[in-house]
C-alpha cells in the first residue's frame, strides 16, 4: 500500500501563490452567501482578486456570495475557504486598481 500525503489546503498554498497581494485592513461590510440572509461582517484583508472576512457560520467552498462595502454596490464572488470563523473569497471580476486604492485610502486609519 502506497501512503500518500493529504492534499494541501488551499489557504496554505494560496499564501505562497496569490494572484494579487492582500492588504490587512478592517472595513465594516455586508456579506451574503447564496441561499442565506445577509449579515454585517468585517473585512480582514483585501486585494484586487479577493478578500477575507468574519463569517458567522461555515460556508462551503464554491458557494456564490456578495460583499457590500460602504458606498459601493455588491461585489459578487465565490467562497474559496472557511476556517475558524473566517471566510476567504475570490471576486468574480478583479477590482480596478483605482477602486482598491480608494478603498484602502479611505479605511487605512491614517487616511493614506
Amino acid at each position: 500500500m502506497i501512503k500518500t500525503q493529504p492534499p494541501q489546503r488551499y489557504e496554505l498554498a494560496a499564501q505562497e501563490d496569490r494572484s494579487a497581494p492582500r492588504i490587512r485592513i478592517s472595513i465594516p461590510a455586508g456579506f451574503r452567501a447564496s441561499g442565506t440572509k445577509g449579515y454585517q461582517t468585517a473585512v480582514r484583508d483585501l486585494s484586487l482578486s479577493g478578500f477575507s472576512a468574519t463569517a458567522i457560520s461555515r460556508i462551503q467552498p464554491g458557494t456564490y456570495c456578495w460583499l457590500t462595502l460602504p458606498g459601493m454596490e455588491a461585489l459578487p464572488g465565490r467562497v474559496v475557504w472557511w476556517q475558524d470563523g473566517l471566510v476567504g473569497c475570490s471576486f468574480e471580476q478583479l477590482l480596478s486598481p483605482i477602486i482598491l486604492e480608494t478603498i484602502l485610502t479611505r479605511w487605512s486609519g491614517a487616511g493614506g
